[in-house]
């Protein structure tokens, strides 16, 4: 499956994620063909979406700092748009920690024990690129690595959401979290995308532009494959 925006008004630097997305092989890692072809069990499924939430939770946290060092007040808005929707618009049983927490209940996770869960190292790496590269280095490295984060994983939930129902372990209509990110992602994508098409075609903010677009692809495909070596411990 690749991932594509409906439309988009940026068309140079959509292009080149879709190509970072597919040459870092996000979506054909192991962690999703696992999933889809049946060999990952629900535990397995279940502890590694665990370590996950993780992240979601994190993931405002490194779009808000990127936010603070966007200089021009206009060109914060979509960004902080979509740190709005990781809070669910101000209502606080609609924040993804939340939506999310309530997908691992679905899939029977002990809710009540996720507060004392350890965070996994490879997730903690995850978290710790995204906050490096919003806050120190250049924005246009940062804005494209998160931009490449949520072009991927528009792609990510359908897949992820898709194979959770198509397994049985969870009704079309009780899914939670991943219906929602598989259609609002891709807006939260060419928001960030629409802040660099304009400078494309430079040559030295294409390097940047495109340095961050890979690192993004990268670590979400990182991060899914240290998800899977999860999986398949737990299954050892």
């Amino acid at each position: 499956m690749t991932t594509q925006l409906r439309t988009t008004k940026a068309p140079l630097v959509t292009a080149h994620a879709k190509h970072m997305v597919a040459e870092t092989g996000v979506l054909t890692n192991p962690y999703f063909r696992t999933l889809v072809d049946g060999s990952m069990s629900l535990e397995s499924f279940r502890t590694s979406q665990e370590q996950l939430g993780f992240a979601v939770t994190y993931f405002a946290r490194p779009m808000a700092a990127l936010v603070s060092r966007i200089e021009h007040p206009a060109d914060r808005i979509g960004i902080l748009g979509n740190v709005v929707e990781e809070h669910g618009g101000f209502r606080p049983q609609e924040f993804h920690h939340e939506t999310f927490r309530r997908f691992l209940a679905s899939i029977g996770s002990d809710t009540a024990q996720l507060n004392g869960l350890k965070m996994m190292p490879a997730v903690h790496a995850y978290n710790s690129v995204l906050s490096a590269v919003c806050t120190w280095e250049d924005p246009q490295v940062g804005i494209g690595c998160m931009g490449a984060i949520e072009y991927a994983f528009a792609s990510v939930s359908a897949i992820t959401g898709n194979a959770t129902v198509n397994r049985g372990w969870v009704a079309q209509a009780d899914l939670m979290h991943y219906g929602l990110h598989s259609e609002i992602d891709e807006q939260h994508a060419e928001d960030f995308f629409l802040l660099l098409e304009p400078h494309y075609r430079n040559p030295a903010a294409r390097r940047r532009i495109d340095q961050g677009l890979g690192l993004g692809a990268y670590a979400l495909n990182r991060l899914y494959s240290d998800l899977s070596e999860l999986g398949r411990s737990q299954q050892n």
